[in-house]
């Protein structure tokens, strides 16, 4: 797995683990801890994501991630069905 790929699958694993707070403070608004984790988790995110633009471009997965200035060019692909988003992935 390549540096690319790693950073990928960490922002996977922090969107995950966000969805995730996010169900578990649902039912458990009042839960500091949880809280906590859940700010931790997306600056964490964040920063990933901000190695990964400064690496290899913008990294859109969510409307979050979307620019908000034009032009957007994150429609120039590679999309995640086509084979240069994953090189590799299968490796």
């Amino acid at each position: 797995m390549n540096d690319k790929q790693k950073l990928r699958r960490k922002i996977w694993e922090l969107d995950f683990a966000i969805k995730e707070l996010n169900l578990f403070l649902d039912s458990n608004p009042d839960n500091q801890k949880a809280l906590r984790m859940l700010d931790t988790y997306r600056l964490a995110r964040k920063n990933t994501i901000t190695t990964y633009k400064m690496k290899y471009g913008d990294y859109i997965c969510t409307f979050d991630d979307v620019p908000a200035t034009a032009p957007l060019s994150w429609i120039d692909g590679p999309w995640p069905w086509e084979r240069e988003f994953n090189e590799g992935e299968n490796k």
